[in-house]
């Protein structure tokens, strides 16, 4: 028998249920082709993470990625990479 949780703990969340990690995910795959939708699924991971009391790793990986890819585009705009596309 375990016993009963302390006053103000949380509960573990069920292994179905782990939006984290779902968010977390969803944010790195879309940080690699659409780096504000990957934003926005970091930020949910993070806000999900702080309400279960669970490390937000994922979400600090997607916005990682996404900061690079942004940085990197704006990089690539400003070195005139998308002049040609219209000839």
């Amino acid at each position: 028998m375990t016993p009963p949780p302390y006053y103000g703990q949380q509960p573990p969340a069920a292994a179905g249920n782990d939006k984290t990690t779902l968010w977390g995910v969803l944010g790195i795959v879309f940080a690699f082709c659409c780096a504000p939708l990957g934003i926005v699924f970091a930020v949910l991971s993070l806000l999900e993470a702080k309400k279960v009391n669970k490390q937000p790793i994922l979400a600090y990986i997607a916005f990682g990625i996404a900061a690079l890819g942004i940085i990197g585009n704006i990089v690539y705009a400003a070195s005139g990479g998308y002049s040609n596309l219209g000839n």
